[in-house]
């Protein structure tokens, strides 16, 4: 069903679109949580390394389809804000060739790089056969993970965020049932992990393409879209390549402070990744008003309501520095008692995990400003904007300022987390600086 995102109350039409997203985001990294924390339970701290590690790897490939499913999301609102129905149903089906592809070749390129992922990342010797086992087994679940996310991103374009919500959530419940089943009584450890993953990715794409297909939205997508359209997919790369490369690099640089604490032992590699995934969990505010923004913002760009447009992004921005003002407090009373949660009977791993998550939680309120930036640039096609700052940040601060706390303050984990937020700082500034470059532009138009 489509969504008026152009008319009425801003504020109003922004949660009604965040909240559903939100819960559907937090549903779907509920699948990682639920891995590390039933794994937790049954196991040690190789195989809680051994998830860790490997739902990181399968987090980093989810956001970067996700940021290329953003072309998809932002074109059909553009589209849907025009009025122009021939037009969204035009980028649906060259984005279900454009993804089917991408799906086949990813799967197959992952599944021959396996090794190699798990050396680049110098995953604990205690932790490899697990960690091996996790991947190949997530790797096969690749299309599950593509085809959801673009028909999410399709629901998405709409202003629909309702729909996949409820999908998730069904999916959320059966991969909870099957990861107590494989990891605990059948004793499947991480591989029991990775099925329980793979097949409530599986069950979701079935239930989403199901209600696609039934659904009234006023947008008929023939035979005809299904024919590769040569300026339709370029619309479709040219916003969500910067973005998907934007993300991944992000990703890399979480890999690659992973790989720097994996070779300080499996006790840093764990808290490491305890909190990386706490950090996943934390940054789905940010997560969903990027999207919202992103959405909000092309409708009205396609309707011609710029200032509309510009508001949803400053409202983004303050949900996001309020929220994640709130959560950094907590996290200053209970990292422990948080990181506890997802390990037993290993004091050292939640020591070293309260530590980082501490000073990483600085970053749930500054990150939020240039992701709803990054949202807004991608709803005008500057998806290149946030390409820029973001690389600049990780080349100048997060990766060098991860390796420089590691090597200079061995003993403790907390300098470590400062270098994600310093480097959403920079990106801010940054984005201040395009932003006003855009606007000038705008007015000039």
């Amino acid at each position: 069903m489509q969504k008026d995102l152009t008319n009425g109350n801003l504020f109003g039409k922004m949660m009604q679109f965040a909240v559903p997203y939100l819960i559907a985001c937090f549903l779907q990294t509920f699948y990682g949580m639920a891995d590390l924390f039933i794994t937790g339970q049954f196991n040690g701290a190789a195989a809680v390394s051994a998830v860790a590690v490997g739902s990181q790897v399968m987090h980093m490939l989810t956001v970067v389809i996700v940021g290329l499913a953003m072309g998809t999301t932002v074109s059909i609102s553009r589209a849907v804000g025009a009025g122009s129905q021939k037009e969204a149903a035009g980028y649906i089906g060259n984005s279900a060739v454009m993804f089917a592809g991408i799906a086949a070749v990813l799967t197959v390129v992952l599944l021959l790089s396996t090794g190699g992922v798990l050396r680049i990342l110098s995953v604990p010797p205690e932790a490899l056969t697990e960690a091996r086992r996790y991947l190949i087994i997530c790797f096969i679940g690749v299309p599950f993970i593509v085809a959801y996310n673009v028909i999410s991103s399709i629901f998405r374009g709409m202003g629909d965020t309702r729909s996949p919500m409820v999908f998730v959530a069904i999916a959320g419940l059966i991969n909870v049932g099957f990861d107590y089943l494989l990891i605990g009584p059948l004793k499947m450890g991480a591989a029991g992990a990775a099925i329980a993953t793979v097949s409530s990715q599986a069950f979701s794409v079935l239930l989403a393409l199901h209600f696609l297909l039934r659904q009234n939205s006023g947008i008929r997508v023939s035979k005809s879209d299904l024919i590769p359209d040569g300026r339709l997919m370029s619309r479709l790369a040219g916003i969500g390549v910067p973005v998907a490369f934007q993300e991944g690099l992000i990703q890399v640089s979480f890999l690659v402070i992973t790989a720097i604490a994996n070779s300080r032992g499996v006790n840093v590699a764990a808290a490491v990744g305890i909190v990386e995934k706490i950090i996943c969990f934390l940054f789905l505010v940010p997560s969903s008003m990027l999207s919202t923004v992103s959405a909000v913002a092309a409708q009205n760009a396609g309707a011609g309501k710029h200032e509309r447009g510009r508001k949803a992004l400053w409202y983004g921005i303050s949900v996001c520095v309020i929220t994640g003002a709130i959560v950094f407090v907590i996290c200053q009373f209970a990292a422990e008692r948080i990181v506890g949660v997802f390990v037993t009977d290993e004091p050292e791993v939640v020591r070293l995990g309260g530590q980082y998550l501490r000073s990483y939680t600085i970053d749930c309120a500054v990150a939020g400003i240039q992701f709803c930036f990054s949202g807004y640039f991608s709803a005008y096609g500057k998806s290149l904007y946030s390409f820029f700052h973001n690389i600049t940040s990780i080349a100048l601060v997060r990766i060098p300022g991860a390796y420089l706390a590691s090597v200079l303050f061995p003993a403790t984990l907390y300098p470590m987390g400062l270098a994600a937020p310093m480097g959403s700082l920079l990106s801010s500034v940054i984005c201040v600086f395009l932003y006003r470059r855009l606007v000038a532009k705008q007015a000039l138009e």
